[in-house]
């Protein structure tokens, strides 16, 4: 499975970012630009995902890393962010509400 660390993130990178958290944990607070398809409703919402790789981030890393499993099986060019949201705050970078 492929993965980058919040610090790669952070430095930048021209993806786009699925936050597979539940929409309650999305909207207390997310990496800027990242857009919510919480990950016990993505099976319904495949069609929504990016054509290009992309990556997929939670709050720890567990679920993220269960999707990107789960999404390279079907083909999907998908990176799981390590440490997920909780390390990106604890980095001291911003996030959005």
């Amino acid at each position: 499975m492929q993965s980058i660390s919040v610090h790669d993130l952070h430095a930048g990178r021209e993806r786009p970012l699925i936050d597979v958290r539940e929409e309650h944990e999305f909207a207390a607070g997310h990496v800027p630009g990242a857009v919510n398809l919480p990950m016990s409703t993505i099976g319904e919402h495949l069609d929504a995902l990016p054509g290009e790789p992309f990556d997929v981030i939670c709050q720890a890393g567990g679920r993220s890393a269960r999707v990107v499993e789960a999404l390279t099986a079907r083909g999907h060019d998908a990176t799981n962010v390590e440490g997920g949201t909780g390390e990106w705050i604890a980095s001291g970078y911003d996030v959005e509400s």
